[in-house]
Parts: C-alpha cells; structure tokens; sequence
C-alpha cells in the first residue's frame, strides 16, 4: 500500500468519505441491476429491461445544465439532501406489482440518473475541500477501487433478493444505503465558503465550458479520455462475440470476463495516485492507451489465455485514464466552477462511449470482431502517442517538473495551470 494510500485512509474525514461511497456504491449497484431484471420479468421484453439503462445514463447527455446546480449551492449540504432525497424516493417503487405499474420503474431511474451528475459533479467539487491536494490522486483512486469491488459482489446480493423475494427488498436495502451514507455525509466536518451570487444559467453553463476551452491541459486529457471510453465502448460491444465466435463458450462466461476485469479496475485504481505522482497526467494517460492497446489485441485472438490477459489490462487502463481527468479537473479548476465543469467533462468523456456501443455492434454485422478489435489497437497506440504530444503550452515540460516542491495541487505533476485557474479548493476552509 503506497504512503499516498495509507494518508487518505488515516485522514478522518476522507474516510468517511470513502466509506459514504462504499455504503452508497453497494445499494446502487444492486439497484441497477435488479431496476432492469424486474421490468423483463414483468414485461417479457427484453427492449424494455434494455431501455432502463438508458433512463439511467440518459441525464448524463445534457449534464451541464444539470450540473451548473452543483455551483449555487454548499456543496455537503447539497449531497446530504440528494441522497435523503434518493432514501425517500426509492420506495415508490413498493408499488409496482405489476406491468402496469413498470412505468414507475423508468421514473424512478430517471431521476437516479439526474441525482447521478448532481452528486458526482458535487462530488468533484467538495472532495478537494476535504482531501489534501497532493492526495487527490490517491483519493480519486480509492473510490474508484471502492466502486468496482462494489460491482463485483453487490450485483450478486440484488440478484439473489429478488430471485427469493422480489424486488421489494431490494428497493428497501437500497433506500437505506443511501439514508445511511447521507448521515455518513454529515459526519465530515468541512467548512465551505458561500457560493457566489447566482448568475443567469447561461452564464453560468458558457462559464464552464470556457475554462475547458481555455485550459490546454484540460481540454487536451478530456479528449484523449474520450477518445480512450469510445474504445472501450467499442470493446464493449464486442463482448459476446468474443466469448462466442473466438472462445466458443456460452454467453454465461462473460461474468467470468466482466470479474476479471473488475480485477484489473480494481488494481487500477489503488496504483492511480502513486503512478500520478510519478508520471504526471500525460504519462499516465499514455500508459492507460497503451493497456487499452495491449488488451484490444490480446482480446482479438482466439486463446483463452490472451483473451483474460487483455481483459485484464483493460481493467487497469480504463480507470486510470478517468481517475486522471477527475484529478486534474478538481485541481486545476477554480472551486466556483468545478460543479459544472466536470459535469460537462462526463458528457464529453463518456457520450463517445454511449455511440461507440451503438457502432461497435453495427459493425459486428460487417466486419468480423477480431478486425474490429485489432483495428481500435491501432487506435489507442496512435492515442498513446497523442497523449504523451499535446496539450502542451510552448516550452512546456514534457513530464514532472524536477526540482518542484511537493504540495498542492499541482507540483511535481504537470505545467501550470493558465493564470485563470486557482487551485480546486481553494474557496472552500478545511475544518
């Protein structure tokens, strides 16, 4: 465990931050699961349970306008009313008794979804209020272990649930996470500054999108991240027909890929903050695209062996190429803005993974998977490359700084944010 690791789980507040995340990751990711099994059990139609998903991820399209919420108010008590709101919410669903009632599931998702990009834009704008700036890293890591060790084994609790008792109680266990990390919430102690007068939404919303647009660094790591999730969308895609046509075992053994790469996720995240610390975004991005290559390819040939060797690394490669983008949001980002920024920063990174799934299975039509697998190899090499090159200022270096004190928020990783952008915490008080 590196010295970063060990920090932020000795840091109070940070781990029960950490520990919100976990109780809150566990009920959702149950949830998920379940909202779409229950409408395909209700309904017979496999299109439905398909469209619950969509209810989910949908807000996620139009998250800057959402997430400019996240700006005009404290951010902690913001996340506390959220997820009661979520506590109080969830049991509408004790009414669904049959297909009738089916609609309130993809009402109910609906708004998860639009809690999902208020509390992660929030998120992103308190954690640095809460974490010391070198550490964010490390932190950023931390929840995205803590996630996907959720997602191996919350989905199984909700599967057995609702196959002894319905989804009832599923409902009800995911009420009460989200109730419980509410008052884990209003444990942290952290004193924020008020939020600056509210401005027109337009305002607000071009606000965001300006300090992307300006920030080199930024608008350079949000690329190569999208261009990294639409591979891995497209990866996606193709994963049945790389159990089926290139292994030749039922569809059932995508679970047995989907742990292994939760494994990778899993490694990924822990090693996040020293390998930022190290490398700085661009290393550690590179290295991401070149994991993503690797597997791509591996996952193209016909072994067993190679398939779980690349499903592996892409495992590694797709956290950390988001974990550094979130990082570098939150630290080179003026704390006023931080909200709506890394809100537009989830639609510009993850709406190329959303119409990669959508090509990626049209080409299966065409092209043969192994083509497709090895063609978006190619791709992230060329990704990898592009990542270590741009985003620089002229005369900028390449990689950390020698001779650069440590301390937050950006030392020892990359350049310098343009003079508009102000460390992320720096308008909320630690306390």
């Amino acid at each position: 465990m590196s010295w970063g690791t060990t920090r932020v789980l000795g840091n109070r507040d940070a781990g029960r931050y950490l520990a919100a995340v976990l109780v809150s990751g566990f009920g959702t990711a149950a949830m998920l699961l379940v909202a779409g099994i229950w409408v395909k059990d209700l309904t017979g139609s496999s299109s439905l349970a398909g469209l619950v998903t969509l209810g989910t991820w949908g807000p996620t399209l139009v998250a800057p306008l959402i997430g400019v919420l996240a700006d005009r108010f404290r951010r902690r008590p913001l996340l506390i009313a959220l997820h009661l709101a979520m506590a109080a919410l969830l049991p509408v669903l004790l009414l669904v008794d049959s297909a009738a009632r089916a609609w309130l599931i993809f009402a109910v998702m609906v708004a998860y979804g639009v809690s999902f990009v208020l509390i992660d834009s929030a998120e992103a704008a308190l954690v640095p209020a809460v974490v010391p700036g070198e550490l964010l890293g490390d932190f950023n890591g931390l929840r995205t272990t803590v996630n996907e060790g959720m997602k191996l084994v919350a989905p199984l609790a909700g599967a057995g649930l609702f196959a002894a008792y319905g989804g009832h109680p599923v409902v009800l266990l995911d009420a009460a996470t989200f109730a419980l990390a509410a008052l884990l919430l209003a444990l942290i102690r952290v004193r924020e500054a008020p939020p600056p007068p509210p401005e027109r939404w337009t305002r607000q919303l071009a606000e965001g999108l300006g300090h992307l647009r300006r920030h080199a660094l930024l608008r350079h790591l949000v690329a190569c991240t999208g261009a990294a999730i639409l591979l891995i969308g497209i990866n996606g895609a193709l994963a049945y027909a790389v159990v089926d046509d290139g292994l030749h075992r039922p569809p059932e053994f995508n679970g047995v890929l989907g742990t292994m790469q939760g494994v990778g996720s899993l490694i990924g995240g822990l090693a996040a903050g020293t390998l930022l610390r190290r490398l700085g975004y661009r290393r550690v991005t590179a290295a991401a695209a070149a994991l993503l290559a690797a597997g791509l390819a591996l996952r193209a040939a016909p072994g067993l062996g190679p398939v779980v060797a690349g499903t592996l690394a892409v495992g590694v490669g797709a956290p950390l190429v988001l974990i550094t983008v979130w990082t570098a949001v939150q630290r080179e980002t003026p704390n006023a803005l931080v909200g709506r920024v890394s809100a537009t920063v989830n639609t510009l990174t993850f709406g190329p993974g959303t119409l990669a799934v959508l090509a990626g299975a049209s080409l299966l039509v065409l092209v043969d998977h192994r083509v497709i697998q090895l063609t978006g190899a190619a791709g992230a090499l060329l990704l990898a490359g592009w990542a270590l090159r741009g985003g620089r200022r002229p005369g900028a270096p390449v990689g950390p700084r020698a001779g650069a004190p440590e301390g937050p928020p950006t030392a020892g990783l990359e350049e310098a944010a343009p003079p508009a952008a102000a460390p992320a915490g720096g308008t909320a008080e630690r306390g």
